[in-house]
């Protein structure tokens, strides 16, 4: 999340059943609201401009370990003038040993401006993982060129890339043929440097270069999740507006317009959003630390597939800030197909770190990017 505290309850984790969600996509400029809901039906159902309704299936078990960002005390960027301290929850970890958590991953090092050096986990494809066995860096960094296509995953505030949910997102993906590099920004994990926004999409972009010098032709996503999804469209702008290239797709899971508005809503600010000078002590002072993160403007630079996911229980960034990120995206974009809007129903349990982990996510995000 943004620096507020925030846990899935072990009711959220067993997949609580709340109220029944209405369940709603859009695309392509058309919003369909799915107001009469089967009680037999067990997920949302996907409509789309080229096939009928289909439905997710139900999602099942989740990790013993929420691992929520900035859950239980974990350090992040804080809604104060100055970045935080670095992150390296969960503890005990050891950052250099992937295959602990993970099959077919590797650890590995980038320096991505002098005296800055992010950590970053490469998974490799699933179909590959008897391959992988015991390989090295270099057979990873040869494998990017095999044609599948690679997502840059950015995570959120809290945690590191060990976090139990993003170990849970790379299996996901991975297992769906994709190749995910999962890194932590500066100040993050055993990150050097000191976290700034303009440093994370250093970071992010360098990934970008050190990945295409290797992929070939292979499609390069970039995946944000909460905090990331500020990180990805800025790199994505930034890729665009100073060279020209745009990224191949941009993920956005549970999102948010800008940071100032998202702080408006993080739980850490409600008890004081009535008090005289909440503006300016608690929103502007996010300005004057350098921090904007301004999805809402950057989304209409862009013409790239852009997919975004947002839970209708996120009690950290409510939907409708993904709605209202859709909205300026699709106003922007001359072909109103390439931008998609998905939420998923209260009832599934999904809140805010757990989109990635429904089992039906890889063939919704294969068929938004037509993936075989």
């Amino acid at each position: 999340m943004l620096g507020a505290p925030s846990c899935n309850t072990s009711e959220q984790a067993k997949g609580r059943r709340g109220r029944k969600g209405c369940w709603e996509e859009a695309s392509g400029g058309r919003t369909r609201p799915n107001r009469f809901r089967s009680r037999e039906r067990n997920g949302p159902e996907v409509f789309g401009k080229d096939a009928g309704p289909r439905r997710l299936g139900r999602f099942g078990n989740w990790p013993a370990w929420s691992g929520s960002e900035g859950c239980g005390g974990n350090p992040g960027i804080s809604l104060t003038a100055g970045p935080s301290p670095p992150v390296a929850f969960p503890y005990f970890v050891d950052l250099q040993q992937p295959e602990l958590l993970l099959n077919n991953t590797v650890n590995l090092y980038l320096t991505t401006e002098p005296n800055v050096t992010v950590g970053i986990w490469h998974t490799a494809p699933g179909s590959r993982a008897a391959e992988a066995r015991g390989k090295d860096r270099g057979w990873y960094e040869e494998a990017l060129g095999d044609a599948h296509p690679v997502i840059i995953y950015l995570h959120g505030n809290g945690g590191t890339r060990a976090s139990s949910h993003r170990v849970q997102f790379m299996k996901l993906m991975g297992a769906a043929d994709f190749h995910i590099l999962a890194l932590d920004y500066r100040g993050y994990g055993d990150s050097s440097g000191h976290p700034t926004e303009s440093g994370f999409t250093t970071d992010v972009l360098a990934l970008y270069d050190w990945v295409k010098a290797r992929s070939g032709n292979s499609s390069v996503i970039f995946w944000g999740h909460s905090l990331g999804t500020g990180i990805a469209t800025n790199a994505a702008r930034k890729l665009h507006e100073d060279r020209g290239v745009q990224v191949d797709a941009v993920v956005l899971e549970s999102p948010y317009t800008n940071i100032r508005e998202a702080a408006a809503y993080v739980s850490i600010t409600k008890l004081y959003r009535h008090f005289p000078g909440f503006e300016y002590l608690i929103l502007d002072s996010m300005a004057l630390g350098g921090m904007f993160f301004r999805s809402d403007e950057n989304v209409k630079v862009l013409s790239c597939p852009l997919l975004i996911l947002h839970a209708e229980d996120d009690a950290v960034l409510p939907p409708h800030l993904g709605r209202k990120l859709f909205e300026a995206a699709r106003d922007a974009y001359a072909d109103k197909t390439k931008v998609k809007f998905v939420t998923f129903p209260e009832k599934l349990g999904l809140g805010h770190d757990y989109i990635s982990s429904n089992p039906e996510l890889p063939a919704l995000v294969k068929d938004f990017l037509k993936m075989k």
